[in-house]
């Protein structure tokens, strides 16, 4: 394994490439992705710790759906066992993904604990816990002080931890060394990795306005609220099909693990 510089373009074609993975098999990965959110859902409901196993879970189950990416880029049909990958694997592997996964929730949940320090914890108990989200409270200065701050110390996190379960699963690296790896290759790869996020953060936003202004066109209010949440998620699906093309491009080696 070793890592790839790509060129600023290969941003674009992951989220080409993610797309169109995502309509070979469109049911499919809409239905791994909706099992993927009922997982971290259901988790995140268990009494005071459920946020945290959730975040814990995450990294494993963003590989699944990487693997069920690969699956479809290579002509075959992803089964719903294939979320689980991470924890098919060897014994070792799989202590290193939940190593993993807690090394994750914790840096998490300190980047909103940073946030904290700005509203009083008004958005990261919003975001751990749920709860009712107003007008007032997206108005709010420190509310949106806090989101922004949040936003701005998550980007690093991500990138951290961005290629660190493919790595530790398919090419066996150790947990600490896959964070490291994972963080140099986004770090080197930078202009790849900006292009992708502008791409992607384009591609939400012009669904949302678009589906905006068919619904005033059509003078149809509901349309929007019907319309909106199922369109977001299927992009948001086709996302993190996007993510497994980015780390194929940025480590080459000749043998991928199952």
């Amino acid at each position: 394994m070793k890592l790839n510089v790509v060129t600023a373009q290969s941003g674009t074609k992951w989220v080409r490439q993610g797309i169109r993975v995502f309509w070979k098999q469109p049911i499919a990965m809409s239905g791994l992705f909706f099992l993927f959110m009922a997982i971290m859902s259901l988790s995140a409901l268990l009494p005071i710790i459920g946020s945290f196993i959730a975040l814990t879970l995450l990294p494993a189950a963003t590989l699944g759906l990487m693997a069920a990416s690969r699956e479809v880029d290579t002509g075959k049909f992803p089964m719903p066992i294939i979320l689980a990958i991470a924890f098919r694997a060897s014994k070792e592997r799989m202590q290193g993904m939940l190593i993993l996964g807690f090394l994750y929730a914790l840096g998490f949940v300190g980047v909103m604990g940073v946030s904290a320090l700005v509203d009083g914890g008004g958005f990261a108990k919003l975001y751990l816990l749920g709860g009712k989200l107003d007008a007032e409270t997206i108005m709010d200065p420190n509310f949106q002080n806090a989101m922004w701050l949040s936003l701005l110390l998550y980007l690093p996190l991500s990138m951290i931890f961005w290629h660190a379960p493919a790595l530790l699963h398919w090419h066996g690296v150790p947990v600490i060394k896959s964070l490291f790896f994972s963080s140099v290759a986004c770090l080197r790869n930078w202009r790849a990795f900006f292009l992708f996020g502008m791409m992607w953060t384009l591609i939400f936003m012009s669904t949302g306005l678009v589906l905006s202004l068919v619904s005033g066109l059509l003078g149809d209010g509901g349309l929007m609220s019907m319309t909106l949440l199922p369109a977001m998620l299927m992009l948001a699906a086709m996302f993190f099909c996007s993510t497994y093309f980015s780390f194929r491009d940025c480590f080459l080696n000749d043998t991928i693990y199952a």
